[in-house]
């Protein structure tokens, strides 16, 4: 994935700039203020006026996970993709609406209740004087997906409008904390085969960065029906597991194979995230980046957007950089973000009982 082939392909895509295969801040070799040892850039974060905040209710656990745009807004284009979405505001999203700006995406568990957490998110802001300017005040555009995890622990708690408030109190640009927190506390991986054979998956982030400034940047909540692989070896990282419990079994492999799934388990999966950039996108620019980020979650999950999933991902622009076709060389590298974002979610993500993790697993 980091082989000289990509970073000559990206290079003819920025005109002849190399692509810095892990994010930096400066011309140095050393990792950016809250990378780790690869490299690895703040995430979402590193995108100038991005901030983000996760509310984690442990009791469960479950929870949200706040995207705050610059307070001017941003671009937002929206994609989805798997059969059973949960989403809020996506309408708003097409290019030929109104409305050009966002001011948050949220991104929850507790399936539908958890759209109520943009609520939460839209009082946040609008104590800011943050929103849509409508001449009697200003309204907050605070479009959110959501992600079926009621199957892990007590399914009568729930993130609410007070979650979404939290999150959206604490965000920052801070390094994004990743694994089994916000949105991501009550993933899980693997469950084509039931949910005894399940995973642990989590929120992960990543970004890329370009000379001159260029930011591509994504944050993904892994709770796929599917397995979780890395792009670069083809490796298994998580998944549904043997029925000793012991092994990855490979989902994939085995339905080739002629082994059919377990009973239908409609909503109780799906794949969610936000993909931001510092380059200034149309609505169908950022439409066309968020359809391509998708291309990022068939790398690394597999099967992917099944009739399970509610897959959606969404794409914010804050325009502060201006190029040539734009879209192209946003979404090539969202796609790579994305990827890379999920492995880091489940390879960050820690076990609950009979949930164990990639890396408790041996996956990593």
């Amino acid at each position: 994935m980091n082989g000289i082939d990509r970073r000559g392909f990206a290079a003819a895509l920025a005109g002849g700039f190399p692509l810095w295969a892990a994010a930096r801040r400066g011309g140095g070799g050393e990792p950016p203020a809250g990378g780790d040892a690869q490299g690895q850039a703040c995430g979402l974060t590193e995108v100038p006026g991005i901030r983000v905040g996760h509310f984690t209710d442990n009791r469960r656990p479950t929870g949200c996970t706040v995207v705050l745009a610059p307070e001017d807004g941003a671009v937002c284009g929206v994609d989805v993709r798997g059969g059973a979405p949960g989403t809020r505001e996506t309408d708003l999203l097409n290019p030929v609406e109104t409305v050009q700006k966002v001011h948050a995406v949220v991104l929850s568990g507790g399936s539908a209740f958890g759209l109520d957490t943009a609520g939460g998110v839209m009082r946040y802001l609008e104590e800011k004087g943050v929103g849509f300017p409508v001449g009697v005040g200003r309204v907050p555009i605070v479009p959110a997906a959501i992600l079926f995890d009621l199957g892990v622990g007590d399914p009568r708690i729930r993130p609410d409008a007070a979650a979404g408030y939290e999150a959206a109190r604490v965000a920052s640009r801070e390094p994004v904390a990743e694994g089994s927190v916000g949105a991501g506390a009550g993933a899980t991986v693997g469950k084509l085969f039931g949910p005894q054979a399940a995973m642990r998956g989590g929120v992960g982030t990543a970004a890329l960065r370009l000379p001159h400034d260029v930011v591509v940047a994504a944050l993904v909540v892994v709770n796929a029906l599917g397995d979780v692989v890395d792009p670069a070896s083809g490796r298994l990282l998580a998944g549904a597991r043997t029925p000793d419990g012991r092994r990855l079994r490979g989902t994939v492999e085995a339905l080739l194979a002629g082994e059919g799934p377990g009973p239908p388990l409609p909503g109780r999966n799906t794949s969610i995230g936000t993909v931001a950039t510092n380059v200034a996108l149309t609505k169908a620019e950022a439409t066309k980046v968020a359809q391509m980020a998708h291309d990022g979650l068939a790398r690394a999950v597999q099967p992917v957007h099944t009739p399970w999933d509610g897959d959606t991902l969404f794409a914010l622009a804050t325009g502060a950089v201006r190029l040539e076709q734009p879209a192209l060389l946003v979404g090539t590298l969202a796609a790579e973000a994305v990827a890379r974002a999920v492995v880091r979610a489940v390879m960050k993500a820690t076990a609950l009982p009979g949930l164990p993790s990639a890396s408790e697993l041996g996956g990593g």
